[in-house]
């Protein structure tokens, strides 16, 4: 067993790529599961505020990343009034 540290779980079980990918996808879920919760919706109301239905948002509530794609995700945050920034670093 390695005694090897990573900055996040995802570095640790993907290459790079596939790390930063989920590394988006996780921090997208997470803002708007946060949103659903601070504006107190219930999955059906989620749902049709998101354009979406009940059963992606409990995909979605409960961490399903795998069934959720990036481009998915910004359309969800998006309709939820969120407002997307991003940096590339080198």
């Amino acid at each position: 067993m390695s005694n090897e540290r990573f900055t996040s779980v995802w570095d640790a079980i993907e290459d790079t790529t596939a790390a930063d990918n989920m590394k988006l996808r996780s921090a997208l879920m997470m803002a708007v599961e946060q949103r659903i919760k601070e504006r107190g919706w219930t999955q059906a109301q989620a749902a049709r505020q998101l354009g979406v239905t009940q059963p992606r948002i409990s995909d979605l509530l409960r961490g399903k990343i795998d069934l959720f794609s990036l481009d998915t995700l910004v359309n969800m945050v998006s309709a939820a009034g969120l407002h997307l920034e991003f940096r590339i670093a080198a």
